[in-house]
């Protein structure tokens, strides 16, 4: 095995290292390490062996980034995928990463409008990313032309193949600048491509990133599709349920771990996130923390994670789903060691479901579907949880003091309801079902803006103002009665925030924050 290089060490400039962390990412993939320096190069064409999820966009993306004109409004790369879906995907992914360098990228694909393809072209584009058919149709309208571009990459080749596409690549090719380079991705060479290549290909260098042998032993593994914005609170509801919960979160990025973890501070967990930008000296305080339980949950990405030797952890979550088999098998190993048992739970959105099918392929594993416990079920768990303490301080003896003050209280009062009135004090918030938010399971009717029992109010605040989750319940909490936990699912944008409360709350609010011929501050969202 290699040993790992970092981002720095491929050969990108300054600007794109800076856009590369703002975008979190810590350390390259395999393919990405093998291929991003051979193309920065600019010498050879290249075929790259690589799978789905193994960040391959990126691989060829940042060079092209790197290596665009900006002066010049001619189509300098075309990539060729196989779907409209993936020509947005690939589209988007490049995009992202481009940071503030004036590079337009444009997809183009059957469905979209033509008209909008074409003023866009129009104005001059660098990187396209198109599907054949559409690609071929603005070859023929002559309002693409690829005879001066310096790249072709081929996303995919094998699926392109394999869907009947290899006359459309072939009459693609034609069109282009014989000087360019070629990169073909596949996540097989079957014959068909290195005919392709010999064909089209003046000499390649071939990159294969080699895989590990996965094991996923002692470990349960299932999943739930739901909604991106459903995760943080079907996290929740799983660590609620457990009776004791002790686990790692995996996220992809730096800026989610710290979301996630900012999220369950504000809502009363002990939790932490280490990732590559804490320091060694706060990174091993929070893993002696870990390891003493003192914190029950941890929030990493994959590389802060390493070398974290727990032997006993109940759970791992995969808040993101991670970008390979290799990564994933990692990440869930940590449950089934020195013989432990453990729940690893993986989070996929719908249009995840066929990276996830690639993992539990390649990893030679099931990955069964469950669903995010319902609240019911939370509450009967806290329920039960209470019964099993308080039986077990019963076993034990309880102070005199308690007695005599056991005494005094049911002298007045029926037993039991002086005993409903001592748990209702206890475990009112704990046990308020309305502490929780709805979640629908993916493929139903969209996600309720309005809760049961709850309202979405609109807040004029946002980051520009200073502005995160505990500053803005504070700052309710200084205007009115309302206790931290009954503000929830708090958005925090550039330029305003969302928060959710009881309709019981909410006028109260609106009121406290109104000031006489000013916008109110906070208002009721607007329904779509």
């Amino acid at each position: 095995m290699t040993d790992k290089k970092t981002f720095s060490e491929l050969g990108l400039s300054a600007k794109t290292l800076e856009a590369i962390n703002k975008k979190g990412f810590e350390e390259p993939t395999p393919i990405q390490a093998m291929t991003i320096p051979v193309m920065l190069r600019d010498d050879t064409n290249i075929i790259a062996q690589a799978q789905t999820g193994t960040g391959k966009t990126a691989a060829f993306g940042l060079p092209l980034i790197e290596m665009a004109k900006t002066d010049s409004r001619t189509v300098q790369a075309l990539v060729l995928v196989p779907t409209r879906e993936l020509a947005i995907q690939v589209s988007e992914e490049i995009n992202s990463l481009k940071g503030d360098k004036d590079i337009r990228i444009v997809p183009i694909y059957g469905g979209q409008s033509i008209d909008q393809q074409l003023r866009r072209l129009k104005k001059g584009v660098h990187i396209v990313v198109g599907s054949p058919g559409r690609v071929i149709d603005h070859l023929n309208r002559k309002t693409l032309k690829l005879d001066k571009i310096e790249y072709l990459i081929l996303d995919e080749a094998d699926e392109m193949l394999n869907m009947g596409f290899i006359e459309d690549m072939e009459e693609i090719m034609k069109h282009t600048n014989p000087k360019k380079r070629t990169l073909l991705f596949s996540a097989t060479i079957p014959g068909k491509i290195k005919a392709l290549a010999r064909k089209y290909m003046d000499g390649y260098e071939l990159l294969t990133a080699k895989k590990e042998q996965l094991t996923t032993n002692l470990t349960e593994q299932i999943y739930f599709e739901i909604k991106a914005s459903d995760k943080f609170e079907a996290l929740c509801r799983i660590i609620d349920i457990e009776d004791d919960f002790y686990g790692l979160v995996f996220c992809r990025t730096k800026s989610d771990v710290n979301s996630v973890a900012s999220h369950l501070i504000d809502r009363g967990y002990d939790a932490e996130a280490i990732h590559g930008d804490i320091s060694q000296a706060h990174r091993e305080r929070t893993l002696e923390r870990f390891r003493k339980q003192r914190v029950r949950i941890l929030v990493a990405t994959d590389v802060a994670a390493r070398g974290i030797d727990v032997n006993n952890l109940t759970h791992v979550i995969n808040y993101s789903l991670p970008q390979d088999p290799e990564s994933y098998v990692h990440r869930i190993g940590r449950t089934g060691r020195a013989g432990n048992e453990g729940t690893a739970i993986t989070f996929i959105t719908p249009s995840e479901y066929k990276r996830l099918l690639f993992i539990q392929r390649f990893a030679k594993t099931d990955i069964k579907r469950s669903k995010v416990p319902k609240i019911k079920d939370i509450i009967r768990a806290k329920k039960k949880k209470i019964y099993d303490d308080l039986t077990e301080i019963l076993e034990n003896e309880v102070d005199t003091q308690y007695y005599n003050w056991a005494e005094n209280l049911l002298k007045d009062n029926p037993p039991a309801e002086m005993l409903a009135a001592v748990l209702n004090y206890c475990f009112e918030e704990e046990l308020n079902p309305d502490s929780y938010g709805e979640i629908n399971e993916a493929g139903s009717n969209g996600r309720q803006i309005v809760l049961q029992g709850k309202t979405r109010l609109f807040v004029a605040l946002g980051r520009k103002d200073k502005i995160n989750p505990r500053k803005l319940v504070e700052l309710i909490m200084g205007r009115i009665s309302i206790k931290s936990k009954e503000i929830r699912d708090i958005r925090i944008m550039d330029n305003f925030s969302f928060i959710t409360v009881p309709f019981d709350k909410a006028e109260k609010i609106i009121a406290s924050f109104k000031e006489r011929g000013k916008r109110p501050l906070i208002s009721h969202a607007k329904k779509n």
